[in-house]
């Protein structure tokens, strides 16, 4: 990984081999990024996408394993337990041109991954729903 940064937004390169979630939770830590935006586009050959049934509860996973243009990257950068906590949705055009996408839980870049994170100041943390949905919403 490779970046720079401009203001409040930082652009960064991730390179063939790397993970999108576990680098930019490495690279949040690193920059004390509590609070931001996270946008991207680029290649993938490797992603686990993810889809919540709020009615059951349940969270269903699928392994794509193939060549993917990731089309679509987007989240947001909270904390939770004092670490950083990434809520990132992905789409990916497979070779047929059909789109794929959901809740982001892994992401091997195949070629290079082009994304802006900005630092947005001051902190929001998560709070698990138990009531309601079962997922961690923000606790203002």
């Amino acid at each position: 990984m490779e970046y720079g940064r401009f203001n409040d937004t930082y652009m960064i390169r991730m390179d063939r081999g790397e993970e999108i979630i576990s680098s930019l939770t490495d690279f949040c830590k690193k920059e004390g990024i509590t609070l931001g935006s996270v946008e991207a586009l680029g290649a993938a050959d490797h992603v686990v996408v993810g889809l919540y049934d709020v009615k059951t509860r349940e969270y269903h996973k699928r392994i794509f394993d193939e060549p993917m243009e990731i089309t679509s990257l987007l989240g947001n950068i909270t904390t939770k337990d004092g670490e950083p906590y990434l809520h990132v949705h992905i789409n990916l055009c497979r070779e047929d041109m059909s789109v794929i996408g959901g809740h982001l839980n892994e992401c091997r870049i195949s070629a290079t991954c082009e994304m802006f994170v900005r630092k947005i100041e001051g902190q929001v943390g998560r709070k698990l729903d138990n009531t309601v949905t079962g997922l961690n919403l923000y606790e203002f």
